[in-house]
């Protein structure tokens, strides 16, 4: 009997291939709704509805589908109306990045009444590592009516309406790949080491290159001999070229050793099973201060120090011989990873005009071209590279990934290829967080004044440089940046070992150190018997005063009143949470109450160049390039929103397209929360120059002074001679110069400052279980002048959750040998819908003349002081310091049992 499948609105006959799993079969049949988060049914991100019932399809297999009816995302949008679910998903903007939207939408639409009685547990099957959950909450509460009342008729979709959100909600937006593949397109997979540190003696590929279907093997013998970083930045001074495509010594579990390249993944993955590689294994150094001892296993031939950090300003031994009390702990933060729920892929093959074409899941494409051009060799105008909306990425898209080994693969075959890395894959040999070790030393005074700050610091950035210095040098001048000390000392390190290498992660150091820093101020506070607010007040910079170290440009960020504002809004809805909410408790449940604050420089230091792009078009409306991809931080909106402004027109009439090397000269990218501080203002420059052009054809084609035209909506009014906007484009020769304009901004054109955010908690701890509960969360942020309430709102919940996750359970675990063990979503736990509160978010206000009142970044700096808040309102609950990261239950349920003394990482 044949097979025979409704999906949707249509028809399948085409029978599975064996094992084939429900979500591919969708996804060749152009439901790309249907993404891929896990396959392993952790995530939810593929859920679609079988006979009306939900399911993960990464687990369903295709064959059970024979006669039944399958419904995707796309499918309950058919007829050009929204469901109810999805109309509701769209107005609560229960989205950010979008990628796990569809798999709640179809989720949602599945509920029965019993199971929306209990949301947490309806809905812990699907994932989002974005919004913090409140808005998804609002989203599903919204859409299902409570009794009594009439349910919403599906509404139609709003011409001139929230294109983005439209298209995040029905599956429509599109992803790195989601556009049709090219032709032919061959599949890679990796040969990964299981050793830490090993030469390469011998790789026997014939068994692999025997499997039909197998077009090659690649190995060292196939990669440039160039050495370069993975990390990308505009200034690449600080970043150590100590990596190839591939290499013939490997230095971490997981490094790749060599690609398969085949007709489907599957067929890769069979024949990579097939290789044979002889190794020589070699000594290895796995602790960061081991590698810097002497006679250390040498990690790379330049040595094991990627970087240092040392400076200082005063005399930090005077200060603390000055000081009453003199404080000193040791911190320790372990090693996460980002978890986007869209894992890194590149696609790349030859374009009509013979170019090489790589689109891939990454925040950089220029500095992705600039790279590849400089590893293979190539002339920049050979190779274009495109990217599409992100699933996340919280700095995973600052790194070279999949992009080179897929770009090998395309040169040595020919052929269009692909590689997609698993979630494994993500979690055992992408990059990390870095793990810092760090001892705290103060010296204060009675009344809580510092007379010294000392801080030594050792930064694991595992076994290659990339992201290493940088990431030293953020952490060490962005989280000091707010303090007021006359004498203070940096001793930093950045250092290689055999682990798996970090990168760009969100916060970029500066979450770490926070970490040591305000729980070593917390501690302060408790010795001398003041209010841990009241200390803070007393120990940052006052208005006017400028931080220690210099930032972009080696410029002194000077401090406005934007902290100063946030610590009196902290301390005012503290004191009212304290007094109108009674603390629960009971036998064996303390609750404890903690704060801290963080800042961050809003200009990079690197360089970054920002340009935009912006051109009428012939039906009046106007296309918008930059270079900044969309993941969740709402940038792209924002900026067409900057450019409607500027060119007196309406949000929906400009179109910003996918970030593409074609449509700029070079473009830094979208990350260190440069979309709005360098790329808006780009965009504001580029079109306020496209309004004056405008303005000076229309006067040539009506006679009027230009000075006397102004551009609106649609057309340009010449006093009182309309003069629609396609009849300017179809003048535009009259001026001798296209419709068109660029504009760039650099890091170095703006003036830096400093942001700053505050996180309270309060939180109980079962003594009984270790289990730490959150049960209020406020955070308080100096956004400057905030572009978009919504979604900065947003961001600074999200990063709230990703912090709790970070601080109380996330773990990137390894065994003895190296080998990652958190290998799935269902080991590597990141939060879920019920495991967090909301969180009470408040932006500070500031007066007109206030100097603080341009934008301030928001995408990074509420997650840093995340875990320092907790871990103070930990201690203030048991009365144990927690110097070690992550919170768990069975940590703090040691020390809770052996009074503070059992396993070292705590104390009284």
């Amino acid at each position: 009997m044949g097979f025979s499948v409704r999906i949707d609105d249509r028809d399948s006959h085409e029978v599975p291939r064996p094992g084939q799993c429900l979500r591919t079969y969708l996804r060749e049949r152009g439901r790309t709704g249907v993404k891929k988060g896990c396959d392993t049914g952790d995530c939810g991100a593929c859920t679609v509805h079988v006979d009306g019932l939900a399911v993960h399809s990464c687990l369903y297999p295709a064959h059970r589908a024979d006669g039944r009816v399958v419904t995707t995302v796309q499918g309950l949008a058919e007829g050009g109306q929204l469901h109810h679910v999805q109309e509701a998903f769209a107005r609560s903007r229960a989205f950010q990045c979008g990628y796990c939207t569809p798999g709640f939408v179809m989720t949602a639409t599945a509920l029965t009444p019993e199971q929306l009685a209990d949301l947490p547990q309806a809905l812990k099957g699907n994932l989002c590592r974005c919004t913090g959950y409140r808005p998804i909450d609002e989203a599903v509460r919204g859409a299902h009516p409570r009794r009594g009342e009439e349910a919403r008729p599906p509404c139609p979709v709003p011409e001139g309406g929230d294109a983005v959100a439209r298209g995040v909600v029905t599956g429509g937006a599109r992803f790195t790949l989601d556009d049709s593949a090219p032709a032919g397109m061959l599949h890679i997979a990796l040969v990964r080491s299981p050793h830490r540190h090993a030469r390469i003696l011998d790789i026997d590929a014939s068994a692999a290159s025997a499997v039909p279907g197998v077009h090659a093997v690649l190995t060292h013998h196939d990669a440039p001999p160039t050495r370069f970083s993975t990390a990308l930045h505009e200034n690449t001074d600080d970043d150590p070229a100590d990596t190839r495509v591939l290499d013939d010594v490997v230095r971490h579990v997981g490094q790749r050793v060599a690609a398969v390249v085949a007709d489907s993944p599957a067929t890769a993955a069979q024949a990579c099973r097939l290789v044979r590689v002889t190794y020589e294994v070699l000594p290895a150094v796995t602790d960061p201060e081991q590698a810097i001892g002497p006679g250390a296993v040498q990690v790379h031939e330049d040595g094991n120090v990627a970087a240092v950090f040392r400076r200082g300003v005063g005399d930090v031994e005077r200060g603390l011989a000055e000081a009453d009390v003199v404080h000193e702990g040791v911190f320790h933060t372990q090693r996460v990873q980002h978890t986007p729920l869209e894992c890194h892929a590149s696609r790349v093959w030859t374009d009509a005009d013979g170019r090489l074409h790589v689109r891939a899941a990454t925040q950089t494409p220029h500095l992705v071209r600039r790279r590849l051009c400089e590893v293979f060799g190539l002339d920049r105008d050979r190779l274009r590279v495109t990217t599409g909306r992100l699933g996340g990425s919280f700095g995973r898209g600052q790194d070279l990934q999949t992009e080179d080994i897929a770009l090998l693969a395309a040169l040595r075959t020919g052929r269009p290829v692909q590689l997609e890395n698993t979630r494994t894959d993500e979690l055992t040999a992408t990059t990390t967080r870095h793990p810092f070790h760090v001892r705290v030393t103060l010296g204060a005074r009675r009344d809580g004044t510092l007379t010294a700050l000392k801080l030594r610091v050792i930064a694991d950035t595992g076994a290659y440089g990339n992201h290493g210095p940088s990431v030293l040098d953020v952490a060490c001048t962005e989280a000091l940046a707010l303090y007021h000390c006359p004498n203070l000392a940096v001793d930093g390190t950045c250092v290689r070992t055999h682990n798996v290498p970090a990168g760009a992660f969100r916060g970029y150091g500066a979450g770490q150190l926070a970490f040591a820093v305000e729980s070593a101020l917390d501690d302060l506070a408790h010795r001398l018997r003041l209010d841990p607010l009241a200390l803070r007040e007393r120990v940052y910079l006052r208005p006017g005063q400028r931080a220690p170290f210099p930032g972009a440009g080696e410029r002194y960020p000077v401090m406005d009143t934007g902290l100063l504002h946030c610590l009196r809004l902290l301390g005012q809805v503290r004191a009212q949470r304290l007094r109108t909410r009674p603390a629960p408790g009971g036998q064996h449940r303390s609750v404890g109450e903690g704060l801290a604050v963080a800042t961050l420089h809003t200009v990079p230091a690197d360089g970054h160049i920002a340009q935009a792009a912006v051109a009428l078009r012939s039906d009046g409306h106007y296309d918008l390039a930059t270079a900044v991809p969309e993941f969740g931080t709402g940038t792209g909106e924002v900026l067409c929103r900057i450019a409607a402004r500027a060119l007196s027109t309406s949000p929906d009439r400009v179109h910003l397209g996918d970030a593409d090397t074609d449509l700029l000269d070079h473009h830094s990218g979208g990350f260190a929360s440069t979309g709005l501080v360098l790329t808006g203002r780009a965009v504001a420059a580029a079109c306020r120059t496209l309004a004056e052009r405008i303005r000076e054809v229309a006067a040539v084609r009506t006679g009027v002074a230009a000075d006397s035209c102004r551009p609106g909506v649609a057309a340009v009014d010449c006093d009182g001679l309309p003069l629609p906007l396609t009849a300017v484009h179809s003048r535009s020769g009259t001026t001798g110069r296209p419709l068109r304009a660029v504009a760039s901004v650099s890091a170095r054109d703006v003036v830096p400052a400093l942001g700053f955010s505050a996180q309270w908690f309060r939180v109980e701890v079962d003594t009984a279980t270790g289990l730490v509960r959150v049960l209020d969360s406020v955070h308080v942020a100096d956004a400057g002048t905030v572009m978009d309430t919504t979604r900065c709102r947003g961001q600074v919940e999200g990063a709230v959750v990703q912090g709790i996750g970070t601080t109380l359970w996330e773990d990137l675990a390894t065994d003895s040998e190296g080998h990652v063990t958190t290998t799935g979503l269902r080991t590597y736990s990141i939060p879920r819908f019920g495991d967090v509160p909301p969180t009470e978010v408040h932006f500070v206000e500031h007066s007109d003349d206030d100097r603080a009142v341009n934008p301030k970044p928001m995408s990074e700096l509420p997650y840093n002081s995340v875990a320092p808040a907790l871990a103070n309102a930990v201690r203030d609950a048991t009365g144990i310091r927690f110097t070690s990261l992550p919170l768990r239950p069975d940590t703090v349920w040691a020390a809770t049992s052996a009074g503070g003394r059992g396993d070292g990482t705590a104390q009284r």
